[in-house]
């Protein structure tokens, strides 16, 4: 115990979380102030998020593609604060094609000799491990990156019965949509043969209204941060179930 100077012990504001049990590294988008919050939030107890950044606030492709070339540089980055699991965390640039996402966390893993995961690589295991294969994809995106994740799950095995997406283009404008519009929007495009729900993108202010959908849909509701908590939690060795932020992360 530390004692402070009249000898007497020292006690602090509260237990400071370093992620004795699991560092991960997550590379975001520069204009991202979404995620970070998102994944303190839900994070068990000894487990931390070591961030760093890459180029992106809008979603032209041109841009898209522009956010992988630090990669190796940000990956090098997070090795030096020897994170035990590197996580490229971008839905919009991981799904833009069908097989991109394992050359990104390869490329990851070769910079730094450190484990890596993407986004896009969560969200197929986190629909897997909840058995959905019928999905309504809903996202802020413009319509290209939109068409290019239906692509993207179709290319998996997965039946998107139903999709919207709101046209949105710069992360600025994703976070400041509120929960309760992206709650509406959800709740327009309910389906009936729905197995699972996705509202993806890693800047929208989605945690909130996980459970609430889920109450009020009857189906599972995956978001990109969650399912990246999840598919991190679970790739680490960590079991822990977490409450409050929808029956994915209450799965083994």
């Amino acid at each position: 115990m530390i004692s402070g100077v009249d000898g007497r012990p020292r006690t602090g504001a509260g237990t400071i979380d370093y992620g004795e049990r699991l560092r991960l590294g997550v590379v975001v988008p520069s204009g991202n102030v979404i995620a970070e919050p998102q994944l303190s939030a839900m994070l068990p107890a000894g487990v931390a998020p070591y961030v760093t950044r890459l180029p992106l606030r809008g979603s032209s492709e041109a841009e898209l593609t522009a956010m992988l070339d630090g990669l190796e540089s940000a990956a090098a980055l997070l090795a030096d604060a020897r994170v035990d699991l590197m996580v490229f965390h971008c839905t919009a640039v991981s799904t833009s094609s069908p097989t991109l996402a394992a050359g990104i966390a390869a490329r990851m893993a070769a910079a730094s000799g450190i484990p890596a995961m993407t986004t896009a690589e969560a969200l197929i295991a986190a629909l897997g491990a909840l058995s959905a294969r019928r999905i309504v994809l809903l996202s802020p995106y413009l319509p290209a990156p939109h068409q290019r994740e239906i692509e993207f799950l179709t290319w998996h095995g997965l039946d998107v019965v139903s999709d919207a997406a709101l046209g949105i283009d710069s992360n600025a404008e994703m976070a400041a949509l509120s929960p309760d519009e992206l709650f509406e929007f959800a709740v327009r495009h309910r389906h009936p043969d729905a197995d699972a729900y996705l509202v993806s993108c890693t800047a929208l202010r989605s945690a909130e209204i996980i459970a609430p959908l889920e109450a009020e849909l009857g189906r599972p509701v995956v978001t990109s941060n969650q399912a990246m908590v999840w598919h991190a939690l679970r790739s680490g060795g960590i079991e822990d179930h977490v409450d409050g932020y929808g029956v994915l992360l209450r799965t083994g």
